[in-house]
């Protein structure tokens, strides 16, 4: 019986001191800006020149609000199963990325690691999509600059960066 009556003596207290409190003083709800609508995004993708077993993606907001993405693209090879995977892994369960009006993300995808590899599929495409709940964009291989096909074996894909310079760097782009 007293290890309760002692527990409960300060849980009134602080209860009492909490509904004393002026209500200015609260602290603010912090508000989360919305997901990113599909028809507010512009979505664009090239081979990076004369390595074609790298693209580069970005995403740009054209809306006139703040709004959020998934933390990694979705990059997926036309006909073929699966998505590049995320490097580096991410921590937790994924996240978002904020992307303010006239905002701009870039990632970078490695299709293949060795071009040669008698392991590597073909695909006629890459889409790219900025959440993985929206339908993205689709970019034929021509359209790409990797030549009539994308070669592709254990893709990955980098996280959302500010630079196209920073997503190089996490892919090790020379």
């Amino acid at each position: 019986m007293r290890i309760r009556s002692t527990t409960a003596v300060p849980a009134v207290c602080a209860a009492a001191l909490l509904l004393a409190a002026p209500q200015g003083q609260a602290a603010p709800a912090r508000a989360t800006p919305p997901r990113c609508a599909e028809k507010a995004l512009t979505i664009r993708a090239e081979a990076v020149p004369g390595d074609p077993s790298v693209v580069r993606v970005g995403v740009t907001n054209r809306g006139s609000r703040a709004c959020v993405v998934d933390r990694v693209p979705t990059v997926t090879f036309g006909g073929l199963d699966g998505a590049a995977l995320p490097v580096p892994l991410p921590r937790g369960r994924g996240g978002t990325y904020l992307l303010r009006p006239g905002g701009t993300a870039h990632a970078a995808v490695r299709t293949i690691a060795d071009p040669a590899d008698p392991e590597a599929r073909r695909a006629d495409s890459v889409t790219v999509a900025a959440s993985s709940s929206q339908w993205g964009a689709t970019f034929t291989a021509a359209r790409l600059g990797t030549g009539s096909r994308v070669r592709v074996w254990e893709p990955v894909t980098t996280w959302w960066q500010p630079t196209a310079a920073a997503a190089d760097r996490a892919l090790k782009v020379s």
